[in-house]
């Protein structure tokens, strides 16, 4: 792996700790507590929930529209279907 996707990689899990830990928004906790209740260890939880996280940040960037807090828990409630997993 490179040097930039561990940086990016890291940042991701970065901010799935700070989502957890602050409780904001509420769904991220919400998805962790589940996934681990259906059995993923909790490094796999938090690594579907960055999935999420990515997938959410470059939506954004590339589509440049606005951080929609509703979608980005729907994709939550999806795991561990990944936001480009057809249904």
């Amino acid at each position: 792996m490179e040097p930039f996707d561990q940086r990016l990689r890291a940042a991701i899990l970065q901010v799935v700790e700070k989502q957890l830990q602050d409780n904001d928004p509420p769904a991220t906790r919400e998805a962790f507590v589940r996934l681990r209740g259906e059995g993923f260890p909790e490094n796999e939880a938090k690594k579907l929930i960055g999935y999420v996280v990515a997938s959410e940040v470059f939506g954004v960037l590339r589509e440049g529209r606005r951080y929609d807090e509703q979608a980005f828990a729907a994709k939550l409630k999806a795991l561990p279907r990944l936001p480009w997993e057809e249904e």
